[in-house]
């Protein structure tokens, strides 16, 4: 890759990852904010560093569709669930209108995306997959990946959605609790 290839900037420092993010939300009027943020251990945690409820934290999670031998269009898409929430496999499976979705292997994620998990955001991907918005989110104020390790990015759910013609529905259940 070269060092002119957004997917090439490190992710551990932002430089590159958040003009890239930045670039990509003006270009679309959406008004976003990037705060550093020290390393958590859990969500809850997070939350607390970020002054939010969990549910205030959007994961950003890239999911791969089974191969339809089109090409690349249309084999990745974004889901959008809060913190607390986990992706209902049936529900999202039945609006997108297919039998087989699954999380893709780290490589592939950052492939689709330009970004490495735990930094992906829909805002500045190397493509602009489909996105799909759980509607627990809608009028919040959300924190989710900024593009770089360390970062978090603050954008009105609304805005977001409207930027980027989201598929808003209930497409989340709540996470079982781990103990």
């Amino acid at each position: 890759m070269s060092s002119t290839d957004p997917a090439s900037a490190p992710s551990g420092d932002g430089g590159d990852q958040h003009a890239r993010v930045r670039d990509a939300a003006a270009a679309r009027g959406l008004a976003i904010s990037i705060r550093e943020r020290p390393q958590a251990n859990s969500l809850f945690e997070a939350a607390e560093l970020l002054g939010i409820p969990p549910s205030g934290i959007v994961k950003t999670l890239v999911v791969k569709r089974a191969s339809t031998g089109s090409g690349t269009q249309g084999e990745y898409l974004f889901a959008l669930v809060p913190g607390g929430r986990s992706i209902s496999w049936p529900k999202l499976r039945a609006l997108v209108g297919v039998n087989k979705l699954r999380l893709p292997e780290p490589e592939l994620a950052l492939a689709a995306t330009g970004y490495e998990r735990g930094t992906i955001v829909p805002i500045g991907s190397t493509t602009d997959w489909p996105i799909y918005a759980d509607e627990s989110i809608v009028g919040q104020r959300i924190a989710m990946g900024a593009g770089a390790h360390g970062y978090s990015l603050f954008v009105d759910a609304d805005d977001l959605i409207a930027a980027y013609g989201a598929t808003v529905a209930d497409i989340s259940v709540p996470e079982e609790r781990r103990d």
